[in-house]
């Protein structure tokens, strides 16, 4: 029992003291886990509770107030409670943030990805003749400028050496997918017509809802499921409306558009290997994340070796013979600086050229952070949405191409779409409970 003296107030005594016992719920409601933790209960005791557990003395009055295990007890579980409610309250403002940065890399992988389309096709006006050169300068220059970011942000020291020590074999298996993919694709595009190829890349959706589950574990709900399907069929809606999409289908063959499809499986295949070699880092690095620049660097060298592999076929499958391709890329180089007797027909390089593959490589990181702070299926949701958005962006007046108009079930399909990104989106956040 602990036994406080105060100094004799002007205040009146009241004539009867109540029971401890009876005070011990406001005793409870008093009580805050600082005087709890107080390293001398004696002193904490006084000044945080003025009038109770003091003795008053007046005349030949005297009380004492005893702290009893009950209510020691008690007040331990209220601090317990607090503790916990304010570790839930930190973990939801966490979740809120993290949703916040979702949205805004969505929003930034969305505008990248419709600017990439809309540059590709004016990038493509000055290198009309020479399309492969334009797509093995994209291969091979990112692996120099990936490279170059790599090194700086390592002298910064936010890549560390940990990092650079992760297995190879992931990175290798990423640029081999990768290579894979680009030459299939390659290969259906050039039998298919670019009115086809948006209707067939969307079954790249419906495969990484498959690896996911496979190979990530991952379970979808209902809503999720439904929600992929939907922007799946706005896409097909809003291009199958345009100008012969079904008759490029019918015409073509099921050869190659099964090609087509198998390279985006591989697409798809590639996205999640990236999304299990970020969640395999968080294990090897205990608890840190590998910075996306060396999943980038890594995976574009490797894919440029199997690239440099499957030049011979590559080149024939653009149409150019193997033993001339020296000639072709000279000569595709000339009319992408815009000199010399080649620059005729050249023009809007290299400005158009140069913009679609900066934008192409911020598209690429983009899409690669949302992946990393989010998963692959997210990603290619925004990805799919920049679709429409590239349609529409054609009908207005852009320079050296004419204005198309809107397909006629355009606002039908984007309406599908954004209806299923909705639905996607109306995911409960997990509670402590269901982690």
């Amino acid at each position: 029992m602990a036994t406080y003296h105060c100094r004799p107030s002007n205040l009146p005594i009241p004539r009867s003291i109540p029971n401890p016992r009876s005070s011990r719920h406001h005793l409870l409601s008093s009580i805050s886990c600082h005087h709890l933790a107080t390293s001398n209960p004696i002193n904490g005791g006084v000044q945080s509770l003025p009038l109770i557990g003091r003795r008053i003395r007046r005349s030949h009055d005297t009380v004492a107030v005893s702290w009893g295990p009950e209510v020691r007890r008690s007040t331990e579980v209220n601090c317990y409670s607090e503790a916990r409610m304010s570790a839930d309250d930190l973990a939801a403002a966490e979740r809120r943030g993290m949703a916040v940065q979702i949205a805004v890399a969505a929003m930034a992988t969305v505008v990248l990805g419709t600017a990439n389309r809309v540059l590709y096709k004016l990038a493509l006006v000055p290198l009309k003749e020479y399309p492969f050169f334009l797509a093995q300068l994209a291969t091979f220059g990112y692996v120099v400028v990936y490279f170059s970011i790599l090194y700086i942000r390592q002298q910064a020291g936010i890549v560390t050496a940990e990092m650079l020590s992760l297995p190879q074999a992931p990175f290798l298996a990423v640029g081999l997918i990768e290579a894979l993919a680009a030459a299939s694709g390659m290969a259906a595009a050039t039998v298919l017509s670019g009115a086809s190829i948006p209707i067939l890349s969307q079954s790249f959706l419906v495969w990484q809802l498959i690896l996911s589950a496979i190979f990530l574990r991952r379970q979808y709900r209902f809503n999720q499921i439904l929600g992929c399907f939907l922007v799946t069929a706005g896409v097909v809606v809003t291009v199958a409306s345009g100008s012969g999409a079904n008759a490029s289908l019918n015409g073509a063959g099921i050869f190659w558009s099964l090609l087509m499809i198998i390279s985006f499986l591989l697409q798809a295949a590639d996205t999640v290997l990236k999304e299990v070699i970020f969640l395999d880092a968080k294990k090897q690095l205990k608890g840190g994340t590998v910075d996306l620049f060396v999943v980038n660097s890594f995976g574009s060298a490797y894919q440029a070796v199997f690239m440099c592999l499957l030049l011979p076929f590559l080149s024939k499958l653009w149409g150019v013979p193997f033993h001339l391709l020296p000639t072709y890329l000279r000569n595709g180089a000339g009319c992408f600086l815009n000199i010399g007797s080649l620059s005729a027909g050249c023009d809007g390089a290299p400005v158009l050229p140069l913009l679609f593959v900066l934008v192409n490589m911020a598209y690429n990181i983009s899409l690669l952070h949302l992946l990393k702070i989010s998963s692959a299926v997210v990603s290619s949701l925004a990805s799919t949405f920049s679709v429409p958005l590239s349609i529409y962006a054609f009908t207005l007046p852009l320079p050296y191409i004419a204005a198309s108009s809107l397909p006629r079930g355009f606002v039908t399909g984007a309406a599908v779409l954004v209806a299923g990104l909705v639905l996607y989106c109306l995911t409960p956040p997990q509670t402590p409970s269901n982690q």
